[in-house]
């Protein structure tokens, strides 16, 4: 509440100096400073009038006035003046008339108007220039550099993009200057910068956005950006009118017909001409393998993989929603155990329990989809690709064909988790045999046998005996899996349960004689 602008020195029954802080803070001006002796006295008075300024100036701030004769031009002043973007023309000023009500005025930046005395609790408002371009037109989107461009009149579309060079997008450059790769993933990166690194422009559709000065209101005007560029006699070559907006999209933005989209596939193993290819529009997987040569002698087409990356995302979606209602389920049968704990014994229980399944839920979610699709090809299969399916071809597509596997493996709650030689002829069975049998914690009931083409078969769905498993043919790639049972008790917690029925049994049949007595 002190002035800055009137700190007095008194000395004695004078007055020394009287010394204006803003002059020194703002102008750096130390005229009225002056040696102290002893029995000076600083005396700072009251605040004085006060005024603010806002908006577009270097520093928004409120400031004490010197006197009744401050004008405009002093508060913008003190202010550190207008900023690069303020508005030439006029200012607003809202000020109270005889503390009774507030009104509004405005003020010319002329001569005249920066001569405007400001009065006590004045708030100053400097506008800025608005962000409307008068001559310039916006290219946005999938293009080399994007931006505001210089209007012109009579200016088209093919003047503003005059070649397909244009559209070329800075990470397409900065790919092809990677000169040195990580020698262990050079394959790997080359090929995912072939196939999702450069998005492909939509030559057949862009589209304008123009303002319409009338009702401004906003319209969109469609055309086809190849036909513009090529001729510029097009009637696609459409006249371009300020502050127009043009916006360039890839086929990744506005998905096109799959006739007009590039796919690109990844085709490995035992192929006889592995690697990247572009698949020509709507071909299929076997027409695809015929054309780059087929599979070799060694090829195992019951085993092969073929991923997709749209499945994939389906799949991942799928497991969350699995793995969402899993934890729900465990959650309200955690709480149902831990209300119908009847010792601490069992509420202990129900705690170790909850904490493995929470960490069986965390180590789920972080369990990747891997988008495989099931080919659905015999086992018996000798390498002939008729076999295949007609599966027309997406982007981003990897096919994997191995060479067969010679090994069975039993994985899970076994006493011999391994790989075993395959025989032809040998079940389900012998090769648990092999593996020791399952464990005391293994869930016999849920055993299932993933096969090499990514089928499953369970336990549960070959019928009501175990044996009718047990039997099942195995092929070579193919996994023997024994889950562990996650719902048990131990021989001494069941022991302890039983003996307190009893317990409580013998209580009641005591109770009953004594009644009878």
């Amino acid at each position: 509440n002190g002035s800055m602008r009137h700190i007095q020195l008194k000395r004695g029954d004078k007055v020394v100096t009287e010394m204006d802080l803003y002059d020194l803070l703002l102008k750096g001006d130390k005229s009225k400073d002056v040696g102290l002796l002893p029995g000076d006295v600083i005396y700072i008075p009251p605040v004085g009038k006060l005024a603010a300024v806002s908006g577009s100036v270097n520093t928004e701030a409120i400031f004490e006035l010197k006197d009744d004769k401050s004008t405009l031009a002093d508060l913008i002043d003190l202010g550190g003046g207008m900023t690069t973007v303020a508005t030439g023309e006029k200012v607003r000023v809202e000020r109270i008339d005889d503390h009774k009500v507030r009104s509004v005025d405005e003020f010319s930046l002329d001569k005249s108007g920066m001569g405007h005395q400001i009065r006590d609790g004045d708030l100053v408002e400097v506008g800025s220039v608005g962000l409307r371009f008068e001559n310039a037109v916006t290219l946005r989107g999938n293009v080399a550099s994007p931006g505001r461009y210089p209007w012109k009149a009579g200016m088209r579309v093919k003047d503003l993009i005059p070649d397909m060079n244009s559209l070329i997008v800075p990470g397409y450059w900065a790919k092809q200057n990677q000169i040195f790769r990580t020698q262990a993933n050079e394959s790997g990166l080359i090929g995912e910068a072939i196939m999702h690194d450069i998005s492909e422009i939509n030559w057949d559709y862009a589209v304008i956005e123009r303002m319409n000065k009338r009702d401004l209101s906003t319209s969109l005007v469609p055309f086809n950006l190849g036909k513009a560029i090529a001729n510029k006699d097009s009637p696609d070559n459409l006249l371009l009118e300020t502050g127009d907006v043009i916006s360039i999209f890839s086929k990744q933005d506005i998905r096109v017909p799959i006739a007009k989209r590039s796919v690109y596939v990844r085709i490995e193993g035992e192929i006889g001409t592995p690697g990247i290819y572009e698949a020509l529009p709507g071909e299929t997987l076997r027409q695809m393998l015929a054309r780059v040569g087929g599979l070799t002698p060694n090829a195992y087409l019951y085993g092969a993989e073929f991923d997709r990356d749209s499945v994939r995302v389906m799949q991942q979606e799928k497991l969350k929603q699995i793995i969402d209602k899993m934890e729900q389920d465990v959650q309200r049968n955690l709480s149902g155990k831990a209300q119908n704990a009847l010792s601490p014994e069992d509420l202990a229980t129900s705690k170790a329990q909850a904490a493995a399944q929470e960490s069986m839920l965390a180590r789920l979610r972080k369990t990747r989809a891997t988008g495989r699709v099931v080919l659905g090809i015999s086992p018996d299969n000798n390498g002939q690709i008729n076999e295949l399916p007609d599966l027309v071809l997406e982007d981003g597509d990897r096919f994997v064909v191995p060479a067969k596997p010679a090994v069975v493996s039993v994985m899970g709650m076994v006493y011999n988790e391994n790989a075993f030689l395959y025989h032809k002829g040998m079940h389900v069975g012998d090769y648990l045999d092999q593996a020791g049998g399952p464990t005391r914690d293994a869930d016999s009931a849920r055993m299932y046998l993933l096969h090499a083409d990514g089928s499953v078969m369970s336990a549960q769905n070959t019928g009501s005996f175990f044996a009718s498993f047990t039997g099942k043919s195995v092929h070579p790639g193919d996994t023997v899996i024994v889950p562990e049972m996650l719902d048990r008790t131990t021989l001494t917690k069941d022991m302890k349960d039983w003996a307190q029925i009893f317990y409580q049994f013998a209580l009641g049949v005591a109770g009953i004689k004594i009644l009878r007595m």
